[in-house]
């Protein structure tokens, strides 16, 4: 039986039994701290209060609050308005433990600890010299739960005397633990809210809200600057204020149809400002709903799109003219020409420009050209003129004109009158290439201009759809340059390692790194792919990729790995830098890779390559001179390098076991390495015989099928 006096109360899964004053002093607690964040108190202040009012309510005792660090998992003070600075000190970064005192246990097992002894209590153990320095004697601590019921923090009471708590006690930590998680949800709400607010206040979009009869209650600054309006002028009115009346009845029907069937809408729009000029924007309409889904407000985020279409307009221009002459470009050109309707095209490509750039220098160049685009526009009755190329210019013509007397005015014009730049004064004439028709017609045209340069200076030849042109080796071109632009891309180029069989130890010793192109369904070689490479100017790229997953692999195990560098990569003149970088990041030894160059690269090379590859020597790397034999002859630039190794070119060696001059030319170079002591490897290496004839003229190394064949794998 229960006394009327009395009052029943759950503290976590057991009820209690608090006297109505008891009671009273919770609800004072509740009450004091519901009225500062009624008014928005700072959140320090109110969680000090807290500590104060539960302090006052157990003599001689302190309050604090300690949170757990989301990133770190330690625990330090929050609030404890009554500790001195020495003890907020030694409790920061408490770890959460069996051993971490009342608030590490609590948050550690995410239940109340009540220590009536911290001097004794095992609980303590790791703070026991603090309970000690502070006269810490009993500890009451009860965890802070977020809303999954997980323990972030704790509010414990301590006391200068060893006590345990009562039911009263209990209840005053659960309903201050209940309150802190109360006061922090409210600080984070309050954060977020602040957070939206100067967004949507510093927005450069401009925003606005009406109410439910589509009244604006709501301006940010963005809107009174892309408007003209103040915020007073808006408040109250409907949007129709900034319309542009351009728009019919249906135009917004079909706008509030959109919101009210999905909520939303959005599009471009032209609207007014307040001094009548218009502007394009971008307009964003939300419908916000109530807890029973029904529509209170509106809110409008609106992108002022003005200088996003000028900008368009700029780019657009750029994009389709010729920054210098402000002629159509050839971009524009092949779009113009894709439209499939007949036109003439005559291509002009001025003669002997490259050499009116070296005598005159380039500004006299741009002039002359600039010259030169103001005529050809201005002249000749065409329908449009384009720069195309530096010195080369497109005329179109909408119809099927006379296209020799078209040429033949545009050559007596400029025979008559010189081109007068900076007192330079120039006769300019043109190599032409026309076309009639709608179908390929650059292509043609460009077919037409190289035959007429082919012939002579101011010549012009007309496509002839009789012409016999072969496209099947250009097309293939394209595809292969594609190809390797695209393995390139999508990390595609991957090394494969021949073994490199040591003739006098009788084991591979060192491999060299094979280019392949590695797709789902198939692994290319460099058959496929090194001469449009080398046409396209992508060896280089495909060398820096080959180096950059070598060296990778090299650092999986202790062999010496060749690989091959072409012309191209010298004349880029980047080898240097780039491996010296390369071999400092993966710590890799130098002396471990063998650069394999071309005998041509060697012996006829320019003493900037020459140079490049013996700065590569003296940082450590080895040199070796790639199908030696195969097309030079020059034996002194061997040793003008200091190679390291001689690789026979393969077409000696395939056959060496049946061509006895292929024999005598393989003898002849071992003889001279071996004068040299230059060691030599014999590559095509693919039978017994061939390696017994490889073995007894005594050459170091043999590299072939016979004992190695391409792999990814080491």
């Amino acid at each position: 039986m229960i006394e009327k006096s009395c009052l029943l109360v759950s503290t976590e899964n057991d009820e209690i039994i608090l006297a109505p004053a008891q009671y009273n002093q919770i609800l004072n607690i509740h009450q004091q701290i519901l009225e500062m964040l009624s008014i928005n108190e700072k959140t320090s202040n109110i969680l000090s209060k807290l500590c104060s009012l539960a302090e006052s309510l157990l003599p001689n005792s302190v309050a604090s609050i300690m949170l757990k660090d989301k990133k770190t998992g330690l625990m330090s003070v929050k609030s404890a308005p009554s500790i001195p600075n020495e003890g907020l000190k030694a409790l920061e970064n408490l770890k959460p433990g069996p051993k971490g005192g009342s608030c590490g246990n609590a948050v550690f097992r995410n239940q109340p600890q009540f220590v009536q002894d911290t001097f004794t209590d095992e609980r303590w153990e790791n703070l026991r010299q603090l309970a000690v320095d502070f006269n810490i004697r009993a500890c009451w601590s009860f965890p802070i739960r977020d809303k999954a019921k997980k323990a972030i923090g704790s509010f414990a009471l301590s006391s200068f005397e060893h006590r345990s708590p009562n039911a009263f006690h209990i209840k005053l930590l659960e309903t201050a633990a209940s309150i802190v998680n109360i006061v922090l949800t409210n600080e984070n709400t309050q954060k977020r809210n602040k957070l939206f607010s100067d967004a949507m206040q510093n927005s450069i979009d401009g925003i606005f809200i009406t109410d439910e009869k589509n009244q604006i209650i709501e301006v940010n600054e963005a809107v009174e600057k892309i408007y003209g309006y103040s915020k007073e002028e808006l408040l109250g009115k409907n949007p129709k204020i900034l319309s542009s009346n351009i728009y019919d009845d249906n135009f917004y029907k079909n706008m509030w149809e959109s919101i009210n069937s999905k909520s939303k809408w959005s599009g471009e729009i032209i609207n007014k400002r307040k001094d009548n000029s218009l502007i394009n924007e971008w307009m964003s309409i939300t419908a916000l709903h109530d807890e029973e889904n029904k529509a209170h407000n509106y809110m409008a985020i609106i992108t002022d799109l003005t200088q996003l279409k000028d900008a368009q307009s700029k780019m657009e221009y750029m994009l389709y003219h010729d920054s210098l002459t402000n002629l159509y470009n050839k971009s524009y050109l092949e779009i113009e020409l894709k439209r499939l309707e007949d036109k003439t095209l005559i291509l002009l490509n001025i003669n002997n420009f490259s050499y009116i750039n070296s005598a005159y220098g380039f500004d006299i160049g741009d002039e002359i050209l600039l010259c030169v685009s103001k005529i050809l526009k201005n002249n000749f009755e065409i329908d449009s003129s384009y720069r195309i190329n530096s010195d080369e210019f497109a005329l179109v013509f909408n119809k099927n004109i006379s296209i020799v007397d078209k040429i033949s005015e545009i050559q007596n014009y400029f025979m008559k009158h010189l081109i007068n730049v900076k007192k330079i004064k120039l006769n300019i004439t043109f190599s032409y290439g026309a076309v009639y028709g709608k179908d390929m017609l650059l292509r043609k045209a460009a077919t037409a201009l190289k035959e007429a340069k082919e012939n002579g200076k101011n010549r012009f030849e007309i496509f002839e759809q009789t012409n016999n042109i072969d496209y099947t080796k250009r097309e293939s071109f394209i595809n292969s340059t594609n190809l390797i632009k695209s393995a390139l891309d999508n990390n595609q180029f991957v090394p494969f390692f021949q073994g490199i069989y040591d003739n006098n130890s009788n084991q591979i010793t060192k491999y060299e790194a094979l280019a392949r192109i590695v797709l789902e369904d198939r692994i290319i070689s460099p058959f496929e792919f090194l001469e449009p490479a080398k046409l396209s100017g992508l060896l280089p790229e495909i060398t820096k990729v080959m180096i950059e997953k070598t060296l990778q692999i090299m650092t999986t195990n202790d062999y010496q790995i060749s690989i091959n560098i072409t012309e191209d990569d010298l004349a880029e003149g980047y080898l240097n830098d780039y491996l010296k970088e390369k071999v400092a990041f993966y710590k890799i030894n130098p002396n471990r890779i063998v650069l394999e160059i071309l005998e041509g690269i060697s012996s006829t090379g320019k003493k900037n390559h020459i140079n490049q590859l013996n700065s590569l020597k003296n940082q450590g790397f080895k040199i070796a001179i790639d199908d030696f034999g195969a097309e030079y002859s020059n034996f002194e630039r061997i040793l003008d390098l200091d190679i390291d190794f001689i690789k026979i070119d393969a077409k000696y060696i395939k056959n060496i076991d049946t061509n006895k001059r292929s024999f005598e030319i393989v003898k002849a170079i071992t003889f001279f390495t071996k004068n040299v002591n230059i060691p030599c490897i014999a590559e095509f290496v693919h039978n017994e015989n061939v390696q017994k004839i490889i073995k007894d003229l005594g050459i170091s190394y043999s590299q072939g099928y016979y004992f190695s064949i391409p792999n990814k794998e080491i």
